[in-house]
């Protein structure tokens, strides 16, 4: 079904293999910058992914030298033309990409080569772990074009922090890979971008898909660094609740018979959000 959904794509292609799908960019000719299509269609694969059991990592790559160059030039000639409605409901649809891919109910890995401006650093920054290449390139570039980062903004600063943020998003300078791995925007760089991210799919694939996805809601739960009542009754619950659940029981009791857990793929991973 992956092959027959991808081929109603434009600018993306997915492939599903061995429980990893993946959501390449592919625009090359571009850069692949994205517009409103290129959009639509990423919300469409992340949706499609989310549903399907056999996928229990994302990768999230790009064809040719580019990851991405952010939004395309033709996309913002069209969007200084809209009146407030019409951009108002095109960054509505940004919002969605983003927030969909941050809020992934399985793990996700960015894969970066070249550059990656505006609207992909958020692509980047809503994903789980991202390693890049040594030629990466990263800018936010909005303020030279009188825009700002905005729908981007919560993801990227999460990454790199206030401090840096107000640097980057101010000067709209460009950083290296060196740099994106201190603003902790990538983890790890590396020129074969592939082999890099095998061990830490292999690590992911073992482990208990309800679990991970479990992990994803508690942190973001956790994001405004509070630690009151509320904090320590929903994280009690949480743990009480994973242990008597059927792959928490399944995890448990494999490691006490010193055998590899049986995940049940079909697991409900949404029920993290809960």
């Amino acid at each position: 079904m992956t092959t027959e959904f991808s081929s109603t794509l434009n600018y993306v292609t997915c492939t599903l293999s061995k429980g990893v799908g993946e959501m390449i960019l592919d625009r090359v000719d571009k850069h692949n910058a994205f517009d409103e299509v290129m959009i639509g269609e990423m919300i469409s694969a992340l949706e499609y992914f989310a549903e399907d059991p056999a996928c229990q990592v994302l990768v999230l790559k790009a064809n040719g030298r580019s990851f991405s160059a952010g939004a395309d030039l033709n996309w913002m000639r069209k969007q200084a033309k809209m009146d407030f409605e019409q951009n108002l409901n095109d960054a509505n649809e940004l919002a969605k990409l983003m927030s969909l891919l941050d809020k992934f109910p399985k793990p996700t890995i960015a894969l970066v080569q070249g550059a990656a401006f505006g609207g992909a650093l958020g692509l980047i920054c809503c994903c789980d772990i991202a390693i890049a290449n040594e030629r990466a390139s990263f800018c936010l570039s909005e303020v030279k074009l009188g825009l700002i980062p905005a729908v981007i903004s919560p993801y990227v600063t999460r990454a790199m922090g206030q401090r840096a943020a107000r640097r980057y998003m101010l000067t709209a300078e460009r950083f290296d890979a060196a740099k994106a791995q201190d603003l902790q925007v990538v983890h790890e760089i590396n020129n074969d971008l592939e082999s890099a991210a095998e061990p830490i799919i292999r690590h992911l694939l073992s482990n208990s898909p309800q679990g991970m996805a479990w992990v994803k809601t508690l942190l973001s739960r956790l994001e405004g660094g509070v630690i009151d009542q509320d904090t320590l009754d929903h994280t009690s619950e949480r743990i009480a609740k994973i242990r008597v659940s059927d792959e928490g029981q399944e995890g448990l009791n494999a490691f006490f018979e010193k055998r590899t857990p049986q995940w049940n793929s079909s697991t409900d991973n949404t029920q993290g959000a809960k």
